[in-house]
């Protein structure tokens, strides 16, 4: 039987038109989509695990300021920094996460440490970080991961409350040549936040989900709203127990309980068999998937067809 390997990722979604996105920033997120995608894709290929390629796919996008995880990440009202992360293995459904950090360069790969290396599957705050330095993973000061861009986004933010604030979150969902599922999801929440507030993104089974006999999901978008709609295992319930194919599956997640919960749900999901969903209700997805040896695809726009 022929082994199959995936991965999709996503850098978060976002509504803004062409114009406001401009074609210089444009290319600089696709270079940085196709980056994030094939630091995963190769260690699938190499025959590693999936939950090695998530980690590294989400690793590259946190390196990078254009989007909104690790270094460039979205600024509190105090103008701090928080980051979260959550990691799950399908395999054996172990899963590891972090809120609220400060120093980490990479927290993703402390959630993948908490998973591996604790008995718990959640820490926040400064007893995360002093796990991280046990550890001895990398640390750096607040001037790492703030921008000039983002201090200028967070002013503007600020007098202009009632507009849509960024709440961009970075993810990957892989499937390795052994069926594993794992699936991560990277966050510098929500622009203009309270300090001490914790989005969807290290919740399992909120943002972030993965079972290899059924699906791996990670969110982006309301982190609140998703947070209540539990949407990630959401779409593995409908998979589970209706029995509904990925599309369907995905498509239900993003109305249940729409007339009472508000906020865009966007997602990547991948099942056992290498199909491929991305969900989104706002006007762009920062997204590529590659599948074995075949061609990338990568969009950004909803009206993309380079697939």
């Amino acid at each position: 039987m022929k082994k199959n390997w995936v991965i999709a990722i996503h850098g978060g979604a976002e509504n803004q038109s062409r114009e406001e996105l401009g074609e210089t920033k444009q290319a600089a997120y696709e270079q940085g989509l196709e980056n994030a995608l094939m630091a995963g894709w190769h260690i699938l290929e190499a025959g590693g695990s999936a939950v090695d390629a998530v980690e590294a796919a989400v690793r590259s996008m946190e390196n990078n300021p254009l989007f909104n995880a690790g270094r460039g990440g979205s600024l509190t009202k105090d103008e701090s920094i928080e980051f979260d992360a959550a990691i799950m293995d399908g395999k054996n459904m172990q899963a590891g996460a972090v809120s609220g950090v400060k120093h980490v360069k990479h927290p993703i790969t402390l959630a993948k440490t908490i998973m591996l290396r604790s008995p718990h599957v959640l820490l926040t705050s400064t007893g995360a970080e002093d796990f991280a330095r046990d550890q001895e993973l990398e640390m750096k000061s607040d001037d790492y991961f703030k921008t000039e861009e983002k201090i200028k986004s967070l002013k503007k933010a600020k007098k202009k409350e009632k507009e849509e604030l960024q709440k961009d979150t970075v993810g990957a969902v892989a499937l390795d040549m052994d069926g594993n599922l794992a699936a991560a999801t990277s966050t510098g929440g929500l622009e203009n936040q309270y300090p001490g507030r914790v989005g969807d993104s290290p919740i399992i089974g909120a943002g972030t989900y993965a079972n290899n006999e059924v699906c791996a999901v990670s969110c982006t978008g309301d982190g609140e709203g998703i947070l209540r709609a539990n949407v990630a295992h959401e779409v593995y319930a409908l998979m589970k127990y209706k029995q509904l194919p990925l599309k369907e599956a995905a498509r239900e997640a993003m109305e249940v309980y729409k007339d009472r919960i508000e906020g865009d749900r966007n997602f990547i999901a991948l099942d056992p068999e290498g199909n491929v969903e991305f969900s989104f209700e706002t006007s762009l997805m920062f997204r590529a998937c590659k599948k074995n040896n075949d061609p990338m695809y990568l969009a950004i726009w909803r009206d993309d067809d380079k697939q």
